[in-house]
């Protein structure tokens, strides 16, 4: 069995230090980053209580023409419909101005869900640890310090099993095109690999957000499945639409892992309706 040796991800003292910051942004994403942030203001003004970056960009290992702009933002007050169809908006103008970027994606959430108790070891530790300041009022100050142990492991991928059947419906209603399956092949694709990273994080003692290092993690631990979960990876980074990859995703793998990490981890606290990430 693989041993705890790694502590990739943490400080001095075991906890999971923030992975991205502005000075990492690679300097062809710049100009989409600045006028994200002057656009954010513009839209939501003195509602606007704080905003984010994550994933690739902030991380500095963005892909010009591959890689999407994924935004965050906290407003004083829960997010309306008109809210979100502004947000929603502003990515599809940002999508087609800077060719950089493969699509964008803006999160919306209320200021105090993000710091509420059943989201401490979620949404928070999501913005602490994973999210980059970009405007306002930096919540990390009001967030607790996190170790990559069973608790946080349960509390952000301890819901598979609720996810599968949403996956089964998306599939069966999308067309048999690139257009149509490709999203789904990269959404679940990725988020098959880090629920099994984050399965086996305790153990390897550390955090990283490359695919390929989350699914050599898995494989360390459960060899039986890592070509799978390497072959998951790929797909994340490059998919295909194709449909038998996604049905394998929802019958086999998929159910797979919601089982282990039930038995591992336990399930994550129920959430007020409309609530998870």
């Amino acid at each position: 069995m693989a041993e705890s040796i790694r502590s990739q991800g943490l400080d001095s003292e075991g906890y999971l230090e923030r992975e991205g910051s502005l000075a990492r942004v690679p300097h062809a994403f710049r100009p989409v980053v600045a006028v994200a942030r002057d656009r954010l203001l513009e839209v939501f003004g003195a509602r606007l209580h704080s905003a984010y970056l994550y994933g690739s960009i902030p991380r500095g290992t963005a892909r010009v023409g591959h890689s999407d702009l994924d935004l965050l933002v906290a407003l004083h007050e829960e997010p309306t419909d008109a809210d979100r169809e502004a947000a929603g908006a502003l990515d599809t103008a940002l999508d087609k101005e800077f060719p950089q970027i493969d699509g964008a994606g803006t999160l919306l959430y209320g200021r105090a869900r993000l710091l509420s108790e059943p989201e401490t070891y979620d949404l928070g530790w999501f913005v602490a640890c994973l999210c980059t300041p970009l405007l306002g009022d930096d919540l990390a100050e009001y967030l607790p310090r996190y170790r990559p142990d069973s608790r946080l492991a349960r509390e952000t991928n301890g819901d598979l099993a609720l996810l599968l059947p949403r996956w089964r419906e998306r599939i069966s209603r999308a067309d048999d095109t690139e257009e149509a399956l490709r999203p789904l092949v990269r959404s679940m694709s990725r988020r098959l690999v880090r629920t099994g990273f984050t399965l086996v994080m305790p153990r390897w003692n550390g955090w990283t957000s490359d695919l390929t290092e989350m699914a050599e993690a898995f494989g360390a631990y459960y060899p039986e499945r890592a070509e799978q979960m390497r072959a998951a990876a790929v797909r994340g980074y490059e998919p295909r639409g194709d449909r038998a990859v996604l049905m394998s995703y929802v019958d086999d793998l998929g159910p797979w892992l919601a089982e282990e990490y039930a038995r591992v981890h336990g399930v994550k606290a129920t959430r007020a309706s409309g609530a998870g990430a």
